[in-house]
């Protein structure tokens, strides 16, 4: 297979799969404008003067705290950035909008507040309202006056929310919906004053509403007890006989599912940006804490197991933060695209979100697990200390762990991931054929030892066979099980897991490549550094799950002719990962903190 770079045009959402990309193409953190960087640090000292120094309080759910500072972010702009200025919003482009879930994201509790107040709180009214409902709620909204709320999930229905339970019936005057049932795990719930809610109208018609606290019928039960974002509010809503009027009719009625799951891709992205923000302030405070803690008469950092860990997790972050930033600037090309074509703006955006679903599904995976490992490592390091309250190592641990359930739990999203993209292979959306019967033909042929002394050619070349080894397992294991394919979870998280790391492997690639053609090499040292150490355990972590996938639907000689085909297209030069591990905790301990 042969892929061809198209300069100047965005790639269709999966395309990057067949297709290589341009360094140029790629957007990247390294060239946010002044107003982002300005709006960035607006975020950091939001959290540094308003949050950080009352995470206890925050944590102890004191009365109307959350609220407070919902109301304060709104004050300095940090909730209404991409909304449109007709509703008092600033209209800012997706890149920054992104920028605010990213570095807000540090913020425990609060980040969850915001992020669902911003997001799912918000959006569905947007992007669905009526005008005249969007006139009502968003102004308010927007500026924190009211906070915002989602009633999604039930009891019995979690990740298959169309099971929903709660009810709505047309009263006999014709004016209310009357809704009964009942939603859990709302964030925000205890302090809203509007909430989306999903019910079934005459128990089929899956619908959204716009419900307001002191609604008739409408109650709440006492904050959950939780084991992490404990300042978050979390109740039950109950709903009995439940009078909400009929123009609180959110969207058309039995059309909810396109509310639900339109607004749960952008929320994926959104939730890797948050996760970023809590890695890069963990790394930051475990960078300290190693520098400072001594053992055998030195500080900690000075040892090669403690720098392998800190570098590892800045590797980590560095390829989130890189898959992250290439995907929402194709996002923001895309809505601009349709609004070009005549598209209002809810449309242009969700359409946008909808080009990228596959990708915002692989988005959410990594980072809310990269977020996990750094967490995790960040108390091995600080040793018993870490498992004490007192250091807030331990709060980011506990608060890390919900990010692999909510908006999807990852085994949902990797299943998604690979099931969005056949599909669409088969609806002719991407043409998936043409590559993987080039692979196989490949797989035939004599290998090409012919030598490539261009910039990056063995990494390009690597990357471009993980590719291969993707469209060579999926292809087989589409051929062989057939219609069955879906119920073999287990391969379609393997061959999920392979494209989770090509993806990541290569927009951390792009991203290197783009900062090297700007800076020249030197600049840009321990960049590579990070880029090879990415590279090089991406290649083995794709063999593993390759080799787990093709284990499991194949036998004999085709097993064996598979299996040599993914040992050739995992393949990676030798590299002294250690050293660079090295250079690059070397150079953190240095500034203190998370520094690429």
């Amino acid at each position: 297979m042969r892929t061809a770079t198209v300069a100047g045009k965005t790639v269709k959402g999966g395309e990057w799969l067949i297709r290589e990309s341009a360094p140029a193409d790629t957007f990247i953190p390294e060239v946010f404008s002044e107003e982002q960087l300005m709006i960035r640090d607006m975020c950091n000292q939001f959290l540094e003067a308003e949050v950080y120094p009352l995470l206890d309080r925050i944590d102890s759910l004191e009365e109307g705290l959350m609220k407070s500072l919902v109301t304060k972010a709104g004050e300095q702009g940090l909730l209404s950035t991409s909304f449109p200025e007709e509703y008092g919003g600033l209209g800012k482009d997706f890149i920054t909008s992104t920028i605010i879930n990213d570095y807000l994201g540090a913020g425990h509790s609060f980040s969850v507040a915001i992020a669902a107040h911003t997001g799912i709180g918000t959006l569905p009214i947007l992007y669905f309202g009526t005008p005249e409902q969007k006139a009502k709620y968003i102004p308010k909204l927007i500026t924190g006056e009211w906070a915002g709320a989602y009633g999604l999930t039930e009891p019995n229905s979690g990740s298959d929310a169309l099971s929903a339970k709660t009810t709505a019936r047309l009263s006999e005057d014709g004016k209310h919906y009357i809704l009964n049932g009942q939603k859990c795990w709302i964030t925000n719930g205890g302090f809203a004053q509007v909430y989306t809610v999903f019910a079934k109208v005459d128990g089929d018609k899956f619908t959204g509403f716009i419900v307001e606290r002191g609604m008739e019928g409408f109650t709440q039960g006492p904050e959950e007890n939780k084991m992490g974002i404990k300042g978050s509010s979390t109740v039950q809503l109950y709903f009995q006989d439940c009078k909400v009027p009929v123009e609180n009719v959110l969207g058309e009625i039995g059309k909810g599912h396109r509310i639900a799951f339109n607004i749960l891709n952008i929320g994926r992205l959104k939730l890797c940006a948050a996760t970023l923000g809590g890695a890069r302030k963990s790394l930051s405070g475990t960078i300290e804490y190693a520098k400072t803690r001594e053992q055998f008469k030195q500080p900690i950092a000075n040892f090669g197991a403690i720098k392998h860990k800190l570098a590892e997790m800045a590797v980590r972050i560095f390829a989130a933060e890189s898959a992250l930033y290439r995907t929402a600037k194709w996002i923001d090309e895309k809505e601009h695209e349709l609004l070009s074509e005549g598209k209002p703006f809810n449309e242009a955006l969700l359409g946008a979100a909808e080009e990228y679903a596959i990708e915002c599904a692989i988005l959410k995976v990594y980072g809310s697990e990269v977020l996990d490992y750094v967490v995790d490592e960040g108390v091995q390091i600080h040793g018993g200390n870490g498992f004490s309250a007192e250091y807030n190592i331990s709060r980011a641990y506990r608060d890390s762990r919900i990010n692999r359930i909510y908006e999807g739990t990852n085994e949902i999203n990797r299943l998604l991931t690979l099931d969005m993209t056949l599909k669409r292979a088969m609806a002719g959306r991407l043409d998936l054929m043409g590559p993987a019967m080039a692979v196989q033909k490949e797989l035939m042929s004599i290998p090409d030892f012919s030598e490539d002394d261009t910039a990056f050619a063995a990494e390009r070349k690597l990357v471009a066979n993980l590719k291969k080894a993707i469209l060579m397992t999926a292809g087989a294991a589409v051929q062989k099980l057939m219609m069955k394919i879906d119920s073999e979870q287990e391969i379609l998280m393997n061959i999920a897991d392979m494209a989770i790391e090509t993806y990541n492997a290569e927009s951390v690639l792009l991203r290197v490549m783009r900062m090297t053609e700007e800076k020249g090499e030197a600049a840009v040292a321990l960049h590579l550094d990070i880029m090879r150490c990415y590279l090089y355990d991406a290649a083995d972590r794709v063999n593993k799950s390759g080799k787990d996938a093709i284990n499991a639907f194949a036998e004999g000689d085709e097993q064996k002719m598979i299996l040599i085909g993914l040992k050739r297209f995992t393949r990676a030069e030798p590299f002294n990962s250690k050293d660079a591990r090295r250079r690059l905790a070397d150079k953190m301990i240095t500034e203190g903190k998370y520094c690429f």
